[in-house]
C-alpha cells in the first residue's frame, strides 16, 4: 500500500540538474534527514538533483522514500527510493505527488518545478485541497513570486498561502509546525 493512514507525507520538488557540490543539493540532503528524523516519509519526483538529495538524506536516517516516476523516462530514478509508483502521464505524476502530501517544499528548478508549484498553489487557492504548507525555500523565489504579482492576476491574499524559507532549517520548522491538524 502507498499510505497509511498515520502516516505524514511532505513532497519535495526541485530541479534535477543541481549536483552534489551545489549549496541547494546539501539543502536537500539536510531537510531530507530532518524530516525522516522527525518521522515523516519523503515524496519527491524520484530523480536526480534536488529530487535524489532529499531522498539520500531521509533514506541515510532510515526514512521511507517514495519516488513518483515516469514510465516515458528513459533515466533510471535515483537509487535511495524505498518505493516507487510510477505514471504514464504528466497529469497522474502531479496528482500522487500533491494530493497524498500534508505539506510541500519547494527548490530552485525549471518549469516542471514552476508546474508543481503553480498546480498546488491554485488547488491550495480554490480550495481543490485543505490548507496545508507550500513552503518556496531559497532567495530565487520572492523575486519571482513579486514578478507574477506586478504581471499577472496574482493578489496579496494569493501570496499570503505561500511560506518562504532561506534555509532547511527555517523550512521544517514552518512544515513541522503546519501539518499538525492536515488531514490527506
Amino acid at each position: 500500500m502507498f499510505k497509511n493512514s498515520s502516516e505524514r507525507i511532505i513532497t519535495i520538488f526541485g530541479g534535477s540538474k543541481c549536483t552534489e557540490d551545489s549549496a541547494e543539493y546539501k539543502e536537500a540532503l539536510a531537510l531530507g534527514a530532518m524530516l525522516a528524523e522527525a518521522g515523516y516519509t519523503i515524496c519527491t519526483g524520484g530523480y536526480l538533483g534536488i529530487m535524489e538529495a532529499a531522498s539520500r538524506g531521509a533514506r541515510e536516517k532510515g526514512g521511507r522514500v517514495l519516488g513518483i516516476v515516469m514510465n516515458q523516462f528513459k533515466s533510471e530514478p535515483n537509487r535511495f527510493l524505498t518505493d516507487k509508483v510510477a505514471t504514464d502521464h504528466f497529469y497522474d505524476r502531479l496528482q500522487n505527488l500533491i494530493m497524498r502530501s500534508a505539506g510541500f517544499v519547494a527548490f530552485r528548478g525549471g518549469m516542471g518545478t514552476v508546474t508543481e508549484i503553480s498546480l498546488v498553489w491554485n488547488k491550495l487557492q480554490t480550495k481543490v485541497i485543505e490548507t496545508r504548507p507550500l513552503v518556496l525555500l531559497g532567495a530565487c523565489w520572492r523575486p519571482v513570486v513579486d514578478a507574477w504579482q506586478s504581471s499577472l492576476v496574482v493578489s496579496d491574499a494569493d501570496v499570503s498561502i505561500l511560506d518562504f524559507a532561506d534555509s532547511a532549517n527555517e523550512a521544517f520548522t514552518i512544515i513541522d509546525s503546519k501539518v499538525k491538524g492536515v488531514t490527506v
